[in-house]
Order: C-alpha cells, then structure tokens, then sequence
C-alpha cells in the first residue's frame, strides 16, 4: 500500500490521504474546490467543479493514472438542481472515456463546497 501526497492538490484537513494506491488501483479521498494553497474558489458550481477536476488530475497524476484510467467516479453535490451544470462540466473531462459513476445529493460538503467527487483509478 502506497500514500498519495502532492502539493499541487490542496491538503488534507482531516485524519486521512489525498489518496491510496493498493496493487494497481488508486482510491483518491473526495476532492472538493479548494486551490492547492487551500483557499476555497468562489463563483458558481461550474467554477467549483473545475477546480475539482483540476485536483483530481494532480493526485492522479501523483499515484501514477490518469482520468483515462479511471474506472469508477462518486459525485456528491449539495443540490440536485445542479446537476446538470456538474454534468456538463463532468462531460468535459470525461468526453470520450466514460467511466462507472453514482451521483447523490448530501445535505452537506466539507466547507461547504458545492460539489465533490473522488475515483478510483487504475495505475499505469
């Protein structure tokens, strides 16, 4: 088993990893919008779910996948009204590899971010 750490995703602010490769799989920790300094993005959810796309790429990047590789995505949001602007945002980076996702609506995201999504990867 192999921690995840990179300073181009923001840290973690609790008891966990930004992620954890085991064998030939990576399992990223929810990325919510934060910058990489840990400063929340302002503006709309679209803005926030590229920021969490932007982080789930660096952790990939840092346990050796990709979003080409990823096998499996969990998408939290805070309002299913939204969710047709995180697809379209989702569509952008997924466009041609299409992987498993679920999709829930949860009463609240840490620091009351918008969107958060964690995946889980095959390590190349």
């Amino acid at each position: 088993m192999r921690v995840v750490s990179t300073k181009e995703a923001p840290a973690a602010i609790g008891p966990y990893s930004q992620g954890i490769v085991v064998n030939n799989l990576f399992y990223s920790s929810g990325q919510i919008p934060l910058t990489s300094e840990g400063t929340m993005i302002e503006g709309d959810v679209a803005d926030q779910t590229h920021q969490v796309f932007r982080n789930l790429q660096a952790v990939l990047s840092e346990a050796g996948a990709s979003l080409e590789t990823v096998v499996k995505a969990t998408v939290f949001i805070k309002d299913m009204n939204d969710f047709g602007t995180i697809n379209e945002v989702y569509g952008e980076y997924f466009s041609t590899h299409k992987p498993a996702r679920s999709c829930v609506e949860v009463a609240r995201l840490p620091k009351d971010a918008q969107v958060e999504i964690e995946v889980i990867a095959l390590v190349k």
